[in-house]
């Protein structure tokens, strides 16, 4: 079973990955508005769920 601490971190260095992913797209010629889309609700999950873990914790 994984620590609270460890999911949070693990949860962390995916949104930290979503968030270099977005900023790739948004610098790209013509960035991909529905990826974009999906990336930040994506991230914005991710974090919810992180803060959600650490009011339990």
């Amino acid at each position: 079973m994984m620590s609270i601490e460890t999911h949070v971190e693990s949860l962390a260095n995916k949104h930290a990955e979503i968030e270099e992913t977005i900023s790739r797209e948004e610098h790209r010629p013509v960035p991909d508005t529905m990826k974009l889309s999906q990336l930040k609700k994506k991230k914005l999950r991710i974090k919810e769920e992180m803060a959600s873990l650490m009011t339990r914790h």
